[in-house]
């Protein structure tokens, strides 16, 4: 709990931090530009606050790491729901419209996962998962839109370390396996979900995991 507070607040402080410009900049995310990920960010809070707020009967059918679905298909920006998120953001129109929106929602999401209770059964996508669970989940999804959002943009603070840690420990978990120790927590994640190409050097020493990679988590 303490590590998805520290994430969110770290990314919604670096996206109150950008200036009009930077929106215009390409992000991390294929075919997006900043704008279409801070307004993708947006939906991710409204996720939050929903998932929160509807409780489930009946036992777990996921936890933090099976609560992903994996591919080895980066994507493109083709996709349908890309798309309309390029479409939503242009509509903002403003930066400032985007930043208020964000801080209004992802304010809002950052209060109820501090409140709420780690072992309550929460209910999205018609699986089951404690709050606990799905609040360590979305560390993972903070750490990377965070890397997502610096990518060209280096003036602008990344994630925290202690959060980087955290997300690279889950992804391990994921692949189950874990990356050389050779490896930064930056550079497994990167390397990991198909951010960046691996090095000649860093794919003899990735060995077995390799075949792995790339982990595109949906």
């Amino acid at each position: 709990m303490d590590l998805f507070s520290s994430s969110w607040t770290a990314l919604l402080t670096a996206v109150a931090g950008l200036a009009d410009e930077d929106f215009e900049r390409p992000s991390g995310c294929a075919g997006w530009l900043v704008r279409d990920l801070v307004c993708h960010l947006v939906i991710d809070a409204q996720d939050v606050l929903i998932t929160l707020v509807t409780p489930a009967d009946s036992e777990p059918t996921r936890d933090a790491v099976t609560y992903w679905a994996v591919t080895q298909t980066r994507p493109t920006g083709d996709d349908p729901l890309d798309a309309l998120m390029v479409r939503l953001a242009a509509a903002y129109e403003e930066p400032w419209l985007l930043k208020f929106h964000l801080d209004d929602v992802g304010s809002a999401a950052g209060r109820a996962a501090r409140l709420a209770d780690p072992g309550l059964r929460v209910s999205t996508q018609d699986e089951v998962l404690t709050a606990g669970d799905y609040l360590s989940a979305y560390v993972l999804e903070w750490t990377l839109h965070h890397l997502d959002l610096v990518a060209r943009l280096p003036g602008v603070a990344g994630p925290p370390a202690e959060t980087l840690a955290g997300a690279r420990a889950l992804l391990e978990k994921i692949a189950g396996a874990a990356f050389p120790e050779s490896f930064s927590d930056r550079d497994a994640l990167l390397v990991g979900t198909g951010r960046r190409a691996p090095t000649d050097a860093e794919s003899a020493r990735l060995g077995a995991l390799s075949a792995k990679l790339p982990m595109v988590l949906g």
